[in-house]
């Protein structure tokens, strides 16, 4: 298995769920050419064999609406279960407004230390996030005729099967072989690929499933009757 380091370095897209079909076929029309205008190169074509079946490296960063519990050894008067703010801030027992999206666990918890110290005698402080919503760089999203279109948090392995039965599949009115996948990997850098959805899902092919990027953008459109 190939690894690659991936730096999560996308911008992150302003996506609505829309409502209606004409709503979310302008959506996904609009958003498809606002990616063909965007970077050195948006056309379509399969996904290279190289990227089909790989482990990306990367480290989980927190994200506003990540729950976590911060422990503090030997201050048990200290130790909270806190969740990180829209402002990508959170407010522990003894400090309030400390930055916490965009770091890592381990970076979090290096930096309470600092401010705690000025309090608590060699504070040892871990961060345990227990409930995840992450970065809009570090999440997937669905868009369209998946019956629940949803972002969710990119998990280390995940494959385009796991995030369809997370999504719980596509509706009757899907197009599922005309579903591209949208991959950034720089600002500078934008592709799209075919996705084979009806294959995967309805004709049980695994050769058309393949491996996720963080980041990556699913879009499903509606079949023309």
């Amino acid at each position: 298995m190939k690894n690659i380091s991936y730096l999560s370095t996308i911008k992150p897209l302003n996506l609505n769920v829309f409502s209606g079909n004409v709503s979310r076929l302008l959506a996904l029309a609009l958003l498809v050419v606002a990616t063909a205008g965007c970077g050195t190169s948006a056309s379509k074509g399969s996904i290279p064999a190289d990227q089909r079946n790989f482990e990306v490296d990367y480290d989980y960063v927190i994200g506003p609406g990540d729950a976590m519990e911060i422990f503090v050894w030997g201050n048990p008067d200290l130790s909270s279960t806190v969740q990180v703010r829209p402002d990508g801030k959170i407010t522990t027992r003894l400090v309030e407004n400390i930055e916490a999206s965009g770091k890592t666990p381990s970076e979090l918890a290096r930096d309470i230390e600092k401010v705690y110290s000025e309090y608590v005698r060699e504070p040892v402080v871990s961060v345990i996030v227990d409930r995840f919503v992450g970065v809009p760089s570090q999440q997937v999203r669905v868009v369209g005729e998946a019956v629940e279109p949803s972002k969710i948090p990119y998990s280390k392995h995940m494959t385009l099967l796991d995030l369809m039965v997370a999504v719980g599949g596509l509706t009757e009115f899907a197009a599922g072989n005309k579903a591209v996948l949208i991959r950034s990997h720089d600002q500078a850098s934008r592709k799209v690929y075919n996705l084979r959805l009806e294959d995967l899902l309805k004709d049980g092919d695994i050769s058309a499933d393949v491996s996720l990027f963080p980041g990556d953008i699913i879009l499903i459109p509606e079949a023309w009757f």
